[in-house]
């Protein structure tokens, strides 16, 4: 594969990409997604609201811990990707599980109606009215707990849009666009929730695994295919550059092959507060 995806590389794409590739992400996504969870420290009887669930994690994992006396809402923009989600929910026979498009900066709920938020690799792309809003669907005394992505230098960026940030000569990310790394920063995320008026705010960085089950191509290709923030950068890359980037990235990922897998690890951000 010489090029990123097609110019209709976006919604629809994504959801290509994420059907043909869901298996392995979910696989690589599991320790993550375990984190998050043990994190939030749900218990049986909770009402929980997930945000930003795309194809269904962590609220899957959440619904099969508050078990049916629970219940957890999975949120997204996106009809396609929650379809996902209902269709691996209804496959695990979840009778607790359901979903609601909507986005995360204008919830459609009452306020004080759930036990806990949680949101995996979404709040990075909210806006500050998310935060507030997540707040304001809590139950007094109920807790938001959210993971975000650390450093842009971890592996698994620095060995795929990093090697492309040496050929594009500009920048990766557009300037007030969408940006994984918003939260990299210690202590950013937890400005943005004290703002938002959350009590007790609490965060920390981890490293967890952050393992594909496959080879350097089958990665790559997920990373091009799903990375929507890059998109216009990746769109900028003229056609004969694709070959040298494609070559220096595998090679860089090479790097983190252990056995039948690639190990790179995932420096992330825990933070979380109280209504």
């Amino acid at each position: 594969m010489n090029s990123p995806a097609s110019p209709s590389w976006g919604s629809s794409f994504r959801l290509v990409a994420s059907e043909k590739w869901k298996a392995k992400s979910a696989a690589m996504g599991r320790d993550v997604t375990n984190t998050l969870v043990e994190y939030a420290q749900p218990r049986a009887g909770m009402n929980v609201l997930d945000l930003a669930s795309g194809t269904g994690e962590p609220a899957i994992t959440l619904a099969s811990v508050v078990g049916p006396e629970g219940h957890v809402t999975a949120l997204d923009l996106s009809a396609d990707l929650l379809k996902i989600a209902s269709e691996r929910a209804t496959q695990r026979d979840l009778k607790n599980f359901s979903v609601k498009q909507a986005d995360a900066n204008q919830l459609p709920f009452a306020d004080k109606s759930f036990d806990l938020v949680t949101s995996r690799f979404g709040v990075m792309f909210f806006k500050d009215e998310a935060l507030t809003e997540s707040r304001r669907v809590l139950k007094p005394g109920a807790r938001a707990c959210f993971l975000a992505w650390g450093s842009p230098g971890q592996p698994y960026w620095a060995s795929t849009m990093g090697v492309v940030g040496k050929y594009i000569g500009g920048p990766l990310l557009q300037p007030g666009g969408p940006n994984p790394f918003k939260f990299a920063e210690p202590g950013s995320l937890t400005a943005a929730l004290t703002r938002a008026g959350f009590q007790n705010v609490e965060e920390e960085t981890r490293t967890v695994p952050w393992t594909w089950p496959g080879t350097p191509e089958e990665v790559w290709e997920q990373c091009k295919s799903v990375a929507t923030p890059f998109l216009a950068a990746l769109e900028t890359v003229p056609a004969e550059k694709w070959p040298a980037i494609n070559t220096e990235a595998l090679r860089e990922i090479q790097r983190y092959v252990r056995g039948d897998q690639i190990e790179f690890g995932a420096s992330v951000v825990l933070a979380s507060g109280t209504y």
